[in-house]
Order: C-alpha cells, then structure tokens, then sequence
C-alpha cells in the first residue's frame, strides 16, 4: 500500500506532522480520539485545502492582471465589472477561511483540536471530516445558532 508523508519539518521522531500514512487511512471511532494518525490526518487534510485555496487565488490575481476590463461596449463592460466583484467578494471569503484553518492547525499543535471550546467535550470525526475547521460539536453549534437566531429577531 502506497504511503503519503504529512509534512516533515524540523520535527522530531514523535511529533504528529511527520507520520507517515497510508493512501486510505481515515479516522475512526474504534482508535483514541485525536491520536498521532488522527491529527497528521487532519493536518494534511488542512494543509491541502489551505494550499488549494492559496492556488485559486493565485490563479484570480494572474486573471485579473490579463483581463484589464477593456471591453468597448459599457454593457459588457458592466459585466465584466460584476463578475470581477463576485469573484473578489468569494476570494475576501476564502481569505478569511484561510485564517480559520490556520487556527485549526495552531489547535492540532496546541493539542486542542477536535474538542468543543463550549463544552470541552469531543466533536465528532464525521463532523471534523465535513468541517475540519469546526470548533464547537454540532450541538453546541446549533445552541448557538439558536440564540443568535433569537437575539437577531428581536
């Protein structure tokens, strides 16, 4: 079975970020939760939507720089315009997700990752694998959604 290597950097022989893991490995319920596998899954799981994110923004900025908005016609013009702000407004989105993931990755090295900042208690793998970067379980999270449903229609 092939392996893939998490990242090694300046790490030693017992730090999580430089196992090596198999292609198909996925957490489960049957290990620890949040053992070395488990957050050298995680990380990478991280890193790799980070890196992506990273690679589409690059790609929006070369755009931007190619199509200067030199269409002719104002109703093209216009247009172009538009989907230049759409575009912008997602990539200001995913600056800021970018900011939520690295928060995760400082929690996997704090050892906090994967635990409720509400409750203390564990979020559960299958809501980790949807949203890595949650902090809360999705009971907490729905409490919240609740109360700050509540306070927003008064």
């Amino acid at each position: 079975m092939a392996t893939a290597l998490v990242d090694i950097f300046e790490a030693g022989p017992d730090r999580f970020d430089a196992l090596m893991l198999d292609d198909g490995y996925a957490p489960s319920d049957s290990e620890d939760f949040m053992n070395p596998n488990q957050k050298a899954y995680f990380l990478r799981k991280l890193r790799a939507w980070k890196e992506s994110i990273v690679e589409e923004s690059r790609a929006t900025m070369a755009q931007l720089q190619v199509d200067s908005l030199r269409e002719p016609d104002l109703a093209d013009r216009a247009s172009s315009e538009t989907d230049w702000s759409i575009e912008l407004r997602t990539r200001d989105r995913q600056r800021k997700l970018i900011a939520k993931i690295d928060s995760a990755v400082r929690r996997l090295f704090d050892d906090e990752f994967g635990y409720c900042e509400v409750t203390g208690e564990p979020i559960s793998l299958a809501r980790l694998e949807a949203r890595p970067i949650a902090t809360m379980s999705l009971e907490a999270q729905e409490k919240h959604e609740r109360i700050e449903r509540v306070s927003r229609d008064d």
